[in-house]
């Protein structure tokens, strides 16, 4: 299980990429309905191409789902934004997401509620979201991150950081 709590008042990035991410928010998000702003904004702080592989950050902000390894692909953008829309989130809501993947939807989440556990069975890539949330962390937001995989089937603890 993972724990993410963010407070951020993180600026967007500049270059091609902000401008990949204004098209994103433009073009799939609002275009096709998603009208709750909190949501968008929140799509636009979170910098989805550092939680796709290396080679396949140039195609991070279209309109597909990537693969991110273990069989399990990142949503693409419009489903995210779509589902954490039909969440309607409070600030001070607390949140529980089955399936960490990347952990771009917790962050995307964490930016809108006050708490933010997420569940992740493949502990490659409960590890990986982890170190991806930890570094977004100390670059974007203040957040304290415990990540934990557990398998479903024991209570036996597989990974633990803090």
């Amino acid at each position: 299980m993972a724990a993410f709590f963010f407070q951020s008042n993180a600026s967007r990035t500049t270059g091609s990429i902000s401008g990949q991410r204004e098209a994103m928010a433009e073009d799939q998000i609002r275009a096709r309905g998603v009208r709750n702003e909190r949501v968008v904004e929140a799509m636009l702080q979170v910098p989805r191409h550092l939680f796709v592989p290396t080679e396949l950050r140039a195609h991070a902000y279209e309109d597909k789902p990537l693969e991110i390894g273990e069989g399990q692909t990142i949503s693409q953008p419009y489903v995210v934004a779509l589902m954490t829309e039909l969440a309607r989130l409070d600030r001070g809501d607390t949140v529980l997401e089955i399936g960490t993947g990347s952990g771009y939807q917790s962050a995307v989440l964490a930016r809108l509620a006050r708490r933010v556990y997420s569940i992740e069975i493949v502990p490659t890539l409960a590890a990986a979201a982890a170190e991806r949330l930890r570094t977004m962390a100390s670059t974007t937001s203040r957040c304290k991150p415990a990540m934990a995989t557990k398998d479903g089937r024991s209570s036996r603890r597989l990974l633990r950081s803090s």
